[in-house]
């Protein structure tokens, strides 16, 4: 079980890796949506239940927008640390390091994942959420699972196409620590990871 986790966030890396030397961003975008399919297809730790990876035929997306690839500097914002409840992994803490400012979505907070190692976390709900997308929310970046689309020292690659479904989206089994106030814009992002019709469970 652990050593399956452990080959799931090498595979996840690697996918982010391999969009980070790919030039062409689209390209890299379809390498990575081929390898999540792969991988909630048939891997032993695909988030999807026994029933719905029978049935799954691939991941649905809104297609790839070139405009909503930004880089945008980390700009300051006041720090804030917040202790984020999840019914499986306790309390994970999240201390602000930042914002980026998006155009046609707004400002989201940055986050650090306050646990060894740590990691950024960039999570955002649109206007989406609760209709084509997880009511919760989804992720942009989450480089402690190697969800990390590359950036310098001030500045982040944030692609909205690449916006995923936390784990707890497809089986209520899973937890995971959701949007946080300055994570939450009005506007509805039309790119990323989107919801079957019905959702993936009642």
């Amino acid at each position: 079980m652990t050593l399956s986790l452990l080959d799931w966030r090498r595979r996840v890396a690697a996918l982010h890796a391999a969009v980070r030397d790919t030039a062409d961003p689209e390209a890299g975008w379809r390498r990575w949506r081929d390898g999540r399919d792969e991988l909630f297809a048939g891997h032993p730790q695909s988030p999807l239940d026994t029933a719905a990876r029978a049935a799954f035929t691939g991941l649905p997306h809104a297609p790839y927008e070139p405009a909503l690839r930004f880089e945008p500097v980390v700009e300051p914002a006041a720090p804030l640390r917040l202790e984020v409840p999840t019914a499986a992994d306790g309390v994970v803490p999240l201390e602000r390091i930042g914002a980026v400012t998006l155009p046609g979505v707004g400002r989201l907070d940055v986050w650090w994942v306050a646990l060894y190692g740590g990691g950024v976390f960039l999570p955002l709900r649109d206007g989406s959420a609760g209709d084509t997308t997880y009511g919760g929310g989804r992720y942009l970046l989450d480089t402690v699972k190697g969800a990390d689309l590359g950036g310098n020292d001030d500045r982040l690659v944030v692609d909205l196409n690449f916006a995923y479904h936390p784990s707890c989206a497809y089986d209520p089994r899973w937890s995971c620590p959701l949007a946080p106030e300055g994570n939450r814009v009005g506007a509805a992002v039309a790119a990323g990871e989107l919801l079957p019709p019905g959702g993936w469970y009642p």
